[in-house]
């Protein structure tokens, strides 16, 4: 299991028992300036008090479960505007919608594109690209984003 996954399988619990929508994480490793940043959604939108309380509670699991090794810094956070994208679920819900996203492994020799997303079906995003479609495996997103409109 990655760490990503089991850090999901920790903290999604507390996000939820305190009454919020786990959007998603990234754990960056960086050394003792490591970063665990999670996203969290309401139907109402969340205010630096609610991170507050989020924060309260995943510290707390984290303290008990002690999942990462050595030094690291917890973020609490609304996925914003400009929202990153973690789950074929949350693609769908922006089709139409402009996205940047970073894969894995290269597709047709490369691994960032920026398009609009067309349509999500059985773990595939079909991308519009520059009037060319590629269909990208949602396990080979490493990192995507919406590219907020202003």
């Amino acid at each position: 299991m990655s760490k990503q996954s089991q850090l999901e399988q920790i903290i999604r619990p507390a996000v939820e028992a305190a009454g919020f929508e786990f959007w998603g994480l990234e754990y960056l490793s960086q050394g003792k300036h490591s970063i665990l940043r999670v996203f969290i959604e309401h139907e109402d939108g969340i205010s630096v008090d609610d991170c507050a309380e989020v924060s309260h509670q995943v510290s707390g699991v984290l303290d008990v479960e002690d999942p990462i090794n050595g030094f690291y810094n917890l973020e609490i956070s609304s996925p914003g505007m400009d929202r990153p994208l973690f789950t074929e679920q949350q693609f769908a819900q922006y089709l139409g919608e402009e996205v940047e996203l970073r894969l894995s492994v290269p597709l047709n020799g490369r691994r960032k594109f920026k398009g609009t997303i067309e349509q999500v079906n059985n773990g595939v995003i079909s991308l519009l690209v520059d009037g060319e479609s590629h269909d990208i495996n949602v396990q080979q997103v490493e990192k995507a984003q919406l590219i907020a409109k202003y």
